[in-house]
């Protein structure tokens, strides 16, 4: 199947051959019909498989074909809701990539920035308006945005939006908006409490899932480290001076921990920015460019860069700190191996760690492979695995020294995990099942 095969009008068409489309994705291909048939839809599929896509390019099309017919100034006839203003400013260039041969007018709203701006072009008319939730009510309690008009409601990384505690918020939208509308919720997990919020919204609403919502992309090679806290920014030099991980994208759980994880690469002599809620819009848009156009090779981050981030020929994703939420692994990983490209997802894990590693695992479903024989080994993790009788030399884990060995068997060959280090030797690494 190909873009042709999806009854697409040809100002779309010649938008996406500009933008060398051809072949739909699997969640394009089955919900850009359905949408089209005006359908409403739960949608599920995994980081990177074009879900954006996936509702922006029917929604543009079905505008285009009900033109606006009232008088004056156009009103917003699509809203689309989204948790960060990172994805918001990504799905409005997506609008604007797709609907460049339309006479649609597009605007991004979102907080931590002067509205002016924002209320001029919501003054002068606009048909899509990509919003984050707080800016949204801010601006209609002071009457500058109606959505009486509305025909096309979506609620994007829907699962996300509530849980980052933006349920009210969401709440008070929908109660502004007309009961008559095409509703499309997309995420790449659905939990049976999304479900049920869909339910009260959705109208007998198709179900578009391209595969279990909790699983992750399987081209994404992952591997954990079992290292202390204090030694994990050791690992991660160590780690990064192999120059075969041309660009790395690194999350911590708190914003000082990206600052400081930065710094520390900062001054070990490996370029990284840190990008996270306390930095201005500006900053983050900069560090975000810079790192797309290569000029830096680490981005730091929290998870405010989980979801929406899309970063080409990105094959590198550390989890320096394990999330303490599941899903978040999930969508953290998801920035590499995109678009069915491979990816590797390195994560250290410390001894308080262990309970996330385990929800985590529970969750996709499978066993993180461990990497064994670094220079920072966990003690506890030692000290356990003595006691089950894996004595390796007849060292146990109380005699085992943490971070004083040779560094070189930290250091990774080509595949980022394991392999030569910098003398050319094959290490003796191996992986085994987490326990």
């Amino acid at each position: 199947m190909t873009f042709n095969d999806l009854n697409l009008t040809e100002p779309i068409l010649r938008a996406l051959k500009t933008e060398g489309y051809t072949i739909p994705t699997p969640v394009q291909s089955i919900a850009i019909p359905l949408i089209l048939e005006r359908k409403d839809i739960l949608g599920s599929a995994q980081t990177g498989t074009g879900k954006t896509a996936a509702f922006a390019i029917p929604m543009i099309q079905l505008m285009c074909e009900e033109k606006y017919n009232g008088r004056g100034k156009r009103t917003i006839r699509s809203l689309i809701l989204t948790p960060t203003r990172e994805l918001a400013i990504q799905i409005g260039e997506s609008f604007e990539t797709y609907g460049r041969n339309t006479p649609l007018k597009y605007k991004v709203i979102f907080g931590g920035v002067n509205q002016h701006g924002q209320v001029n072009a919501l003054q002068s008319g606009i048909d899509v308006l990509i919003a984050t939730p707080g800016r949204l009510l801010d601006l209609m309690n002071q009457g500058h945005v109606r959505l009486d008009n509305i025909e096309f409601f979506v609620l994007d990384e829907a699962d996300r939006m509530l849980d980052m505690g933006f349920v009210q918020d969401v709440k008070k939208v929908i109660a502004r908006l007309p009961r008559k509308k095409q509703s499309l919720f997309f995420s790449a997990t659905m939990p049976p409490a999304i479900v049920k919020l869909a339910d009260t919204i959705l109208v007998n609403p198709a179900r578009v899932a391209i595969t279990p919502e909790e699983t992750t992309v399987e081209a994404i090679d992952q591997v954990v480290y079992f290292v202390d806290k204090n030694n994990k920014r050791h690992l991660l030099r160590d780690l990064l001076e192999n120059t075969d991980i041309e660009r790395a994208l690194v999350f911590t759980r708190t914003k000082h921990g990206a600052d400081r994880v930065a710094r520390d690469l900062n001054k070990s002599g490996i370029r990284s920015q840190a990008i996270h809620g306390n930095k201005s819009q500006n900053a983050r848009q900069s560090a975000l460019a810079d790192f797309k156009a290569h000029k830096t090779r680490i981005l730091v981050a929290t998870d405010i860069a989980a979801r929406g981030i899309d970063i080409d020929d990105l094959t590198h994703v550390v989890n320096f700190e394990l999330p303490n939420i599941s899903e978040s692994y999930v969508h953290r990983i998801g920035r590499t191996g995109r678009a069915g490209a491979s990816g590797k997802a390195i994560a250290f894990c410390d001894a308080e760690e262990k309970e996330y590693l385990k929800d985590i695992q529970k969750l996709i479903g499978k066993k993180v492979p461990v990497m064994d024989g670094h220079d920072y080994p966990l003690l506890i993790n030692e000290v356990e695995k003595t006691v089950s009788g894996n004595q390796r030399n007849g060292r146990n884990g109380n005699q085992r020294s943490n971070g004083n060995s040779s560094r070189s068997a930290a250091k990774s060959g080509s595949n980022g995990f394991s392999g030569n280090a910098k003398n050319g030797n094959k290490s003796n690494r191996r992986r085994q099942t987490a326990a």
